[in-house]
């Protein structure tokens, strides 16, 4: 999906999303994550009133509007299709929320107390360069929250049968926490969300099927079987345990 169809899809697909999500769990996020799973995350990280928030590739915030409503907290979300953060800004309304339209990396300028990568871990092939600008913008005790897809590398059969594959990069949980290691992330929270994710993920892919023709009618039938192809992968990996969810905090020492 280039990032100019952003607006339409998010419109397409609403009635399918906030019919999947169980009753107060869908927030317009755009990944398998509850609402309650980002707030507890976002408390794990310590995100409070007067905490400064970064939130890369925030998309249409849905999660970032959340904490910010929730919990309080001096937010600035990131993205790289202006359509998304035209959303965002619309819908957070007198939220104290700010949003920036840039590709990551690099990160923002400046200090922040918690940084969020929530549900995008996986599209950056260089996870390296990424982890230490994400250190660079913490202070000493700074959280980095994010959730990733836990997992060896895709083979070229798994690739060939993945739309986008090109943004599914895996990795192992010893290797993430060896990363976060490396440039001085020490991890203090961690929680499996494999189970969670898999019953969304299968919610998501009756309710996309259930409202396929008029999806198709917005996006076209090529985006529709597309998204309906890469959530069937992902229930099965996750319900084979080819891929498992993780949600994690780590603090920099």
């Amino acid at each position: 999906m280039r990032q100019d169809e952003r607006a339409p899809f998010v419109q397409a697909l609403l009635r399918a999303r906030r019919a999947a999500y169980p009753p107060g769990e869908f927030v317009d996020q755009e990944s398998f994550m509850l609402a309650s799973e980002v707030l507890t995350l976002a408390r794990a990280a310590g995100v409070a009133p007067g905490v400064s928030v970064l939130d890369l590739g925030c998309g249409v915030a849905g999660p970032g509007r959340l904490i910010a409503q929730e919990l309080g907290c001096d937010y600035l979300g990131v993205d790289y299709s202006p359509s998304a953060i035209d959303i965002a800004r619309e819908r957070a309304g007198d939220l104290p929320c700010r949003f920036d339209v840039a590709r990551i990396p690099p990160l923002p300028s400046g200090r922040f107390q918690v940084v969020l990568l929530l549900e995008t871990m996986l599209a950056f092939p260089d996870k390296v360069r990424l982890l230490r600008e994400v250190t660079d913008v913490l202070p000493e005790g700074g959280r980095f929250a994010l959730t990733f897809e836990e997992g060896r590398p895709l083979t070229a059969q798994e690739r060939a049968a993945m739309p986008d594959a090109d943004t599914v990069w895996l990795t192992p949980l010893t290797e993430m926490v060896r990363l976060l290691t490396d440039v001085g992330l020490r991890v203090s929270w961690q929680q499996d969300c494999t189970e969670s994710h898999l019953t969304t993920a299968d919610s998501l892919l009756r309710a996309y099927a259930s409202e396929g023709d008029e999806i198709a009618d917005s996006v076209g039938r090529r985006a529709l079987d597309e998204l309906l192809g890469a959530h069937r992968l992902w229930r099965d990996w996750l319900g084979s345990g080819r891929v498992r969810k993780f949600a994690l905090v780590a603090e920099k020492v």
